[in-house]
């Protein structure tokens, strides 16, 4: 009954905030009652799992305030580099640069401050909303995809460094570039060529202000949304977790790979800590982790930087899904291919 119930609470994460306006409007509050619910199924509430799930959001919030509070006051600056490039590269050039930049750099700046730029630079870029909304879901993508390369960009880093320190693997700093680094500079650059290809004709026009930057109680009220997206996050990995170790076990490498779909919907860094052990060969590692990082583009709660962007922007469940569902399978497919054919 346990396997059951966690199951069918799975399902509802993926398919409510898409299908129902209701959910769709409330996503924090509804992620956060159904981690709840997972953590009472699976009987798992501790004084530890309490405080975490208080404590976990606030480094992440406080940066969303932070730097919400500073790009509001500095925010000319913004406008004047990025009206710069376009004058300079060109908008598409531009669209190009912000994919590839944030990407690659969001292992070194965090890729929650990767995504705090890109929710800022995507407001005073000269673009119709379907392509700011492909903009940011490429970006994303790249952003989820790159901050994996240091312990530095995201915990999804942090636990595979932590996880394969001893024997046989002996993981350094380097050992995620030295192991997916194809991987990750082709994604990249597949996904800075879709945001070139979004402006149909090429443009040097000067970039003007599109969206109003947010007030006090707005960037105060965003805050708050993150604070509790991130606690139902925490609750919710922890409450699926004897649904994982139910399953994850028997899987073989290429099943495992379509199985972390599920990362659109869980934190990957979960998946991570519990799917991950120190004996697993190279080829499994590797369709763990490229699985990981590309399917938490699919959906909103896949990852941070989707929840921070589409809140500044405030791109609902169903608009998001319709572009980064088909973008993730797609990148799925291709790099399941190349590493069935060539990884051994």
């Amino acid at each position: 009954m346990e396997m059951f119930l966690l199951s069918a609470l799975l399902l509802c994460v993926f398919i409510l905030p898409l299908m129902n306006h209701e959910v769709e409007e409330n996503l924090e509050p509804f992620l956060l009652v159904c981690g709840i619910a997972a953590v009472t199924i699976s009987g798992l509430w501790t004084k530890h799992l309490f405080f975490e799930a208080l404590r976990e959001p606030l480094r992440i919030s406080a940066a969303v305030l932070v730097v919400g509070l500073l790009f509001k006051r500095y925010h000319l600056y913004i406008d004047r580099i990025v009206s710069r490039s376009v004058g300079v590269i060109g908008l598409r050039w531009t669209l190009f640069s912000i994919v590839v930049v944030l990407g690659l750099t969001s292992s070194i700046i965090t890729a929650i401050v990767a995504a705090l730029i890109l929710g800022e630079v995507a407001t005073v870029l000269h673009l119709e909303r379907l392509q700011r909304v492909k903009l940011v879901i490429y970006t994303c993508f790249a952003i989820s995809i790159g901050a994996i390369l240091t312990p530095i960009g995201e915990p999804l880093g942090t636990i595979v460094m932590s996880k394969l320190a001893g024997p046989p693997h002996y993981a350094d700093t380097l050992y995620i570039i030295k192991l997916l680094w194809p991987y990750i500079i082709s994604a990249t650059l597949i996904l800075g060529f879709m945001a070139f290809a979004i402006v149909k004709r090429e443009s040097t026009k000067v970039t003007r202000k599109q969206l109003a930057f947010h007030s006090i109680e707005e960037i105060l009220a965003r805050t708050g949304k993150v604070y509790v997206f991130v606690a139902g996050l925490v609750l919710l990995g922890v409450g699926l977790k004897p649904l994982a170790y139910k399953t994850i076990f028997l899987l073989t490498p290429e099943t495992l790979y379509w199985v972390n779909i599920c990362s659109a919907a869980l934190d990957n860094a979960t998946l991570a800590a519990i799917e991950i052990v120190p004996e697993m060969a190279v080829r499994t590692l590797k369709f763990l982790l490229v699985s990981l990082i590309l399917g938490g583009g699919m959906l909103i709660p896949g990852n941070i930087p989707n929840i921070i962007c589409s809140s500044k922007l405030k791109i609902k469940s169903k608009e998001w899904a319709i572009i980064a569902v088909p973008l993730g399978l797609g990148l799925m497919f291709f790099y399941f291919i190349i590493m069935f054919l060539f990884v051994k």
